[in-house]
């Protein structure tokens, strides 16, 4: 298995996991078949940095030098001629929907990862191996992956200070509602989380969780963060939480891409 990733410690996570991984450095620089040592590629996965095509975020598109590096993936799947390909993104506008479609020959697949978890993720899968239909839901809600509250260390609880500002209200957050909290809240009681962001490490507004087992507002851990994107309990352990929750907020949705390969043959 060859990875391309800069992200230090993703490459620190992958190695303690999977230490027969081969890493192979920034993708703008993998050239087949060189970088890989002769082998045969069957499969080629992928997902560019979502940022660019984001509706969230300043939807500059394939003028975003994230989003750019989409052309290295095609241009990979084109070199490597694979048996089977897959790539992941984040809903877009149509337009440049139809240019990744082109470009792979395939239209892309919707699934949300609130089938197989408790997180609302809504991702769009473009790919050549044969679907027949959507994961089973497996109906996990967001009170099924919680910790037991008396694991739950301090350095997860918000102060009173973070909880007094999300509680006021602001001219710039009207369309959230009459305070911050508004939009942000989660609860045990909520069906399904919020989509997991790179930015979840930053606190408010983007994880902010009521446990109202204890009536006090904290984060979601990266223990519940990896039970959301069905990662192994305790799979990002090895680097700070900062790290954990960006690259968690960064992956795939384990047991969608389950599914997929699923249907692969050999």
């Amino acid at each position: 298995y060859f990875a391309s990733e800069i992200d230090k410690y993703a490459i620190e996570i992958a190695k303690k996991n999977y230490p027969d991984t081969i890493h192979i450095g920034d993708v703008k620089d993998v050239m087949y078949p060189k970088s890989f040592d002769g082998h045969k590629i069957d499969l080629v996965i992928g997902g560019s940095p979502c940022q660019g095509f984001s509706f969230a975020g300043d939807r500059l598109n394939f003028d975003d030098p994230r989003s750019k590096l989409f052309f290295e993936y095609a241009r990979l799947v084109k070199e490597c001629n694979p048996k089977y390909f897959l790539l992941e993104n984040v809903r877009m506008k149509e337009e440049c929907q139809d240019v990744i479609s082109d470009i792979l020959g395939v239209y892309p697949i919707a699934i949300n990862s609130n089938l197989v978890s408790a997180q609302n993720r809504y991702r769009l899968y473009w790919t050549n191996i044969p679907l027949d239909g959507q994961p089973e839901d497996k109906e996990i809600m967001l009170k099924d992956i919680l910790e037991d509250y008396h694991l739950i260390g301090s350095e997860h609880f918000h102060s009173e200070k973070t909880v007094a500002y999300m509680e006021r209200g602001n001219d710039k957050w009207m369309q959230a509602g009459s305070r911050r909290a508004d939009r942000y809240t989660q609860t045990p009681d909520k069906d399904k989380s919020f989509t997991l962001t790179a930015n979840i490490y930053k606190g408010v507004p983007y994880n902010y969780f009521e446990d109202t087992r204890t009536n006090r507002h904290r984060k979601l851990t990266p223990l519940e963060c990896e039970r959301l994107q069905t990662v192994p309990d305790g799979y990002t352990v090895g680097v700070s939480n900062t790290q954990r929750y960006k690259m968690i907020g960064n992956g795939w949705t384990v047991d969608v891409i389950s599914h997929i390969f699923n249907k692969m043959e050999a």
